[in-house]
């Protein structure tokens, strides 16, 4: 049975409304841990699969009729605005994303601010097919990169385990790192309210990266820009703020902004949603390596952040971070199973 939008538990919940039980999304759900993905990814390159619309929503849609989940994300990139704005992307096999680094002034200043709907047409194509497919049963999520977590991709050319470039960067240059900020944050506001255009329904922005930060770096150096562009956004749509290793950082986060705070593993939940206050959502946050593990532990798991919650409305359940590849698909399945069954008796 078709329901209207605002009777969706996701939305209730990013509104931080009461729902007959805790809504449930995954990082990476459309991804390698399916072998409708697999075979897919041998006939194509995952590039190729970003920018066809039809293979886009084809791949958006594969876990959402194994599961009974409670929101759809588009299958895209955060990396896929980098092209139009000038820079050499590939996806390597074994690799991940390969960038021609960016770093001196002339490649900055060279950087295109371009048009989405013309750029980035086939993401927004996308997300019209899906619409279409889910009305009435659940929403879609549009997402994109944080102006840090960009900028990191852009420095080091791929991803970084200390992130000395960029710090350097940071540190050395300021007019520079504001420039390619400022750069970085235009181009994501327009990503963003062209993907609400399009007909998504909520949007989460990633900063992956920016858990390599200090509290006082975040302050100085990304706060201004994380909140230049929540600010920017298309505000009939909820957004949700996340990063990993954000812990000392959830505090500047909800000062950034967003409708609710994304948190991994590496925090208690309650203690994370007392300390942004209870104005806000909070999301998530199982270790994706306990869906590695058996049944009971899954459960004992889902139990013990469900409980932490207390059934304050405005909680949406996920994962800390992306599903892993190798994880079990009965696992995904009790999972969501667990989390709607227990949820609706703690409600």
């Amino acid at each position: 049975m078709k329901k209207p939008e605002n009777q969706y538990p996701f939305l209730q919940a990013c509104r931080r409304q009461k729902a007959d039980y805790t809504p449930l999304w995954l990082m990476r759900q459309a991804g390698r841990y399916l072998k409708e993905y697999r075979a897919l990814r041998k006939k194509y390159p995952f590039l190729e699969m970003c920018k066809n619309p039809e293979l886009a929503a084809e791949v958006t849609l594969l876990p959402i009729k194994k599961f009974n989940l409670d929101a759809a994300i588009i299958f895209s990139d955060i990396l896929l605005p980098l092209e139009p704005m000038g820079v050499d992307l590939e996806f390597k096999k074994g690799e991940g994303p390969v960038i021609r680094p960016v770093r001196e002034e002339k490649e900055i200043a060279r950087l295109r601010i371009f048009n989405p709907e013309k750029s980035l047409s086939f993401l927004l194509k996308a997300i019209q097919i899906v619409r279409r497919e889910i009305e009435g049963k659940i929403p879609l999520i549009g997402f994109s990169g944080a102006p840090f977590t960009l900028l990191s991709y852009l420095i080091e050319g791929g991803h970084s385990n200390h992130y000395v470039l960029t710090k350097s960067l940071m540190y050395q240059n300021r007019p520079l790192w504001s420039t390619l900020m400022e750069k970085l944050s235009e181009v994501l506001i327009r990503c963003l309210n062209a993907q609400v255009q399009a007909g998504v329904q909520a949007l989460q922005l990633f900063d992956s990266w920016v858990g390599c930060l200090s509290p006082s770096d975040y302050e100085n150096y990304v706060l201004p820009y994380s909140k230049k562009v929540i600010a920017g956004m298309n505000k009939k749509v909820p957004l949700i703020h996340f990063a990993t290793s954000s812990s000392a950082l959830l505090e500047k986060m909800k000062e950034a902004g967003g409708d609710v705070i994304g948190v991994d593993w590496r925090i208690e939940i309650g203690e994370a949603w007392a300390r942004v206050g209870y104005d806000i959502g909070i999301q998530g946050n199982l270790d994706p390596v306990v869906l590695l593990g058996p049944v009971d532990l899954i459960k004992k798991e889902v139990k013990r952040i469900l409980d932490s919650i207390k059934g304050r409305p405005g909680h949406i359940f996920n994962l800390g971070h992306g599903i892993l590849p190798n994880t079990p698909v009965e696992n995904v399945a009790t999972l969501v199973d667990m989390v709607h069954e227990y949820s609706s008796k703690v409600i």
